[in-house]
Parts: C-alpha cells; sequence; structure tokens
C-alpha cells in the first residue's frame, strides 16, 4: 500500500540509486495539452538532499520537460523495481532548467558524468514522496544501458548538436516555448 514520507530518506535514495531507469513527466497547465513521460537512464539521476534532485537531460527529439517546467515547473519522477522485491517511488515537486550557460551549472554538472549531448541539467526541489506497493510491475533482467544517443551526439559534434536544438528543442509539441542555451 502507498505510503507518503516528507523527504527522501537514506533507504528511499539507496532505492534511486540501484535503479538503472527512471521515468520524468510533466504537462502544460492548459487541459488541451500533452502529458509528457519519458524513459531515462545512463546513470543521469542524483538525490542532492533530502528534497532535491537533479538529472542530466541529453538532446533528444523533444525538449517537452523544459517546456512544461518553464510554463508551471510541475515535476514528477517515478522508480520501479523491475529486479527484487516489489517497490514503486514517486517523486513530486518544481523542477527548473539550469543550462551550460546559467553561473549555477557548475555548481550541478560537478555531481555527473558529462555525457556527449548533454543539454541541460533538470533540478527539482521534492514535495512530496510516495512509494507503493508494485505488486504489477514485472521482473526482468537487465542487460545494461544502450549507447545510441551517445553515438548519435558524438557523430554530430557541438555544432551539430547545438543546430539540431535550434531546430527541434525550441518549442513544446504544443507550442510551448523551451529554454535553450544560447
Amino acid at each position: 500500500m502507498a505510503k507518503l514520507y516528507q523527504d527522501i530518506t537514506e533507504d528511499l535514495a539507496e532505492f534511486i540509486r540501484a535503479q538503472p531507469m527512471f521515468f520524468v513527466a510533466s504537462a502544460p497547465l492548459d487541459a488541451s495539452g500533452h502529458v509528457n513521460l519519458s524513459p531515462k537512464g545512463l546513470d543521469s539521476f542524483r538525490v542532492l538532499s533530502p528534497n532535491r534532485v537533479a538529472y542530466c537531460d541529453l538532446t533528444g527529439s523533444g525538449n517537452e520537460t523544459a517546456a512544461h517546467l518553464a510554463e508551471n515547473g510541475r515535476i514528477t519522477f517515478m522508480f520501479c523495481s523491475f529486479e527484487g522485491p516489489p517497490r514503486i517511488l514517486r517523486l513530486f515537486g518544481k523542477g527548473k532548467v539550469v543550462l551550460p550557460n546559467m553561473p549555477e551549472w557548475d555548481d550541478y554538472a560537478a555531481n555527473f558524468q558529462l555525457y556527449p549531448g548533454l543539454r541541460q541539467i533538470i533540478v527539482a526541489e521534492i514535495s512530496r514522496v510516495q512509494t507503493s506497493c508494485g505488486f504489477g510491475v514485472p521482473l526482468m533482467n537487465y542487460e545494461g544501458q544502450r549507447d545510441a544517443a551517445i553515438r548519435w551526439a558524438t557523430a554530430k559534434g557541438e555544432s551539430g548538436l547545438a543546430e539540431y536544438r535550434a531546430t527541434k528543442n525550441g518549442a513544446s509539441i504544443d507550442g510551448l516555448p523551451a529554454p535553450l542555451a544560447e
């Protein structure tokens, strides 16, 4: 059954570190807008304090989370155990985008391996922490991380990535502007 916490306990932080994948969800304020839900991996998530988390966001086909955060800040993270005892953990909060040209970039970036294609770091203040049973989540065997995003970004190079972001990542699918580094 669901259990609420005031913050991310050390036990929950350990659970987060053990998961090779997490999901991030965001949505625009407009009820007709699209809810975004994205899987993430590559050891890109960090618990910075009991109520603050961050993850490295690589260049992708869209930039929905950044656009939604710029509009309203709402963000939810979900972690599922696919091995071992069943458990789901959700973190609810308010997030912001930290771009490479922002003063706080170096402080946040120091927590991560900086992969090719990294476009921004998403930072969130967590206001609700909730676990649930996870009884319906299947057992799966983890084989490893995919390297396709890293190979793609490396092949594009910095100028190719900047051009791609400028043409493909400047707005959400609903037309909300997404912040981009200059």
